[in-house]
């Protein structure tokens, strides 16, 4: 009876760290990109819209955009025993694709935490990309000088496609409206300004940063609702 027992613990041992050793599905990018070095069995998938893959990705990436209607179509034909590395902007819409992949069969599905955002704060390489695009945007000394430039400013570090990002904007809209003369909301793209957002530390959008008199006082990251915003605004 011991033996048996012991037996079962020994299986129970070995199949929990088994699941501990494959259950990290999530990687930081510098997991993210070891692992895709030492994997001869991958497919690099970046699911953000074709205009910001045209701006920037990882080396051999194939670009499925996440929010195409035939996304699903693309990926159904796909080597299901492959390894899949799957990225976006800031982590939100490879989530969601690495879930859909998971339950299309895919088993080996990993997701870059917080997506080329903090691939590009840790300075890993990628292929594309305009650099006068990437050159045109504001400079940290131009952010600086411009939240500084009134008593308060509420900045919104967003993207176009990003859908918080659109949730968030009728409350800044009316909050600009209600504070006018007071308080300064100044909202930036995050693609059209990547080397701000690397040097100022955004690793996801959207983030609202709230500065009195050039200090930075108070920021938060991911939609929030207006009366939170205004209880730091007083």
């Amino acid at each position: 009876m011991k033996k048996i027992l012991l037996s079962i613990l020994l299986i129970s041992s070995a199949t929990l760290h088994s699941c501990g050793e494959s259950g990290k599905t999530s990687l930081t990018a510098k997991e993210f990109a070891d692992k895709i070095e030492h994997s001869d069995n991958k497919v690099i998938l970046d699911v953000r819209t074709p205009e910001e893959f045209a701006g920037g990705h990882l080396n051999a990436a194939q670009n499925i955009e996440w929010n195409s209607a035939d996304f699903a179509g693309k990926v159904e034909g796909m080597d299901k025993s492959k390894e899949i590395y799957v990225y976006c902007l800031s982590g939100g819409r490879s989530a969601e694709a690495a879930a859909a992949l998971r339950k299309m069969g895919f088993s080996k599905v990993y997701e870059l935490q917080g997506g080329m955002m903090q691939w590009r704060n840790a300075h890993l390489p990628e292929e594309g990309g305009n650099t006068h695009t990437a050159a045109s945007g504001m400079t940290k000394e131009q952010y600086l000088r411009l939240v500084a430039s009134k008593p308060k400013v509420l900045v919104d570090f967003y993207a176009d496609w990003c859908g918080p990002c659109k949730k968030l904007k009728p409350n800044l809209d009316a909050i600009a409206a209600e504070r006018a003369g007071t308080l300064e909301v100044i909202r930036i793209n995050s693609d059209e300004n990547r080397e701000l957002c690397q040097s100022m530390g955004i690793e996801a959008i959207p983030e609202l940063r709230l500065y009195e008199q050039g200090k930075e006082v108070w920021s938060t990251t991911g939609y929030v609702e207006k009366k939170e915003i205004e209880a730091h605004l007083q």
